[in-house]
């Protein structure tokens, strides 16, 4: 039974969107994703077709860059939905200059009143050196608070290292 929320940690390339693509499957829901990323070069177009033929057309899909937290208002409990990422929407939030603290709170509140269930995918960055700069440290701090809100907040909270699943929190469904 998948939880009504879970989270999903890890490295780039860790295996975290496979997994949690997974979960999604297996609870037997209509399967939605919600794709935040926004192509703005070749190695990206090439990485979201990638990530388009391995999903197939079993899912139904949204490109949402920004208004997650609206989207995520029109599913019902026969779905189970899938956000890829959390770590490129608040890219796409820090980038664009947008309120991040009513972003956010407009984000939560979203996971708490959605009727399907919710796996967030979302990037550990904090294991790594203090960035140099102003930007990358505001993002790095940014994460790091946005993955603690969920995880507060979620079932189910799993790490993803080579292909492995660690369970953080709660049992794996």
């Amino acid at each position: 039974m998948l939880p009504q929320l879970s989270l999903v940690l890890g490295g780039a390339a860790s295996g975290k969107s496979a997994y949690a693509e997974n979960l999604v499957l297996q609870s037997g829901r209509k399967p939605v994703y919600i794709a935040t990323a926004q192509v703005f070069d070749d190695e990206m177009a090439q990485k979201v077709t990638r990530h388009q033929l391995q999903r197939g057309n079993l899912w139904q899909t949204y490109e949402v860059p920004y208004n997650v937290a609206d989207t995520l208002d029109q599913f019902d409990a026969e779905s189970a939905v899938l956000i890829d990422c959390a770590t490129l929407w608040l890219t796409n939030i820090i980038l664009d200059d947008r309120d991040l603290a009513q972003e956010t709170n407009d984000l939560l509140a979203a996971l708490g009143r959605c009727k399907a269930p919710v796996v967030v995918v979302s990037n550990e960055t904090g294991q790594g050196i203090v960035p140099e700069n102003a930007l990358a440290r505001k993002f790095r701090n940014a994460q790091g608070t946005l993955n603690q809100q969920i995880a507060s907040r979620a079932e189910f909270v799993v790490a993803i290292m080579a292909g492995l699943p660690m369970a953080l929190k709660g049992q794996v469904p």
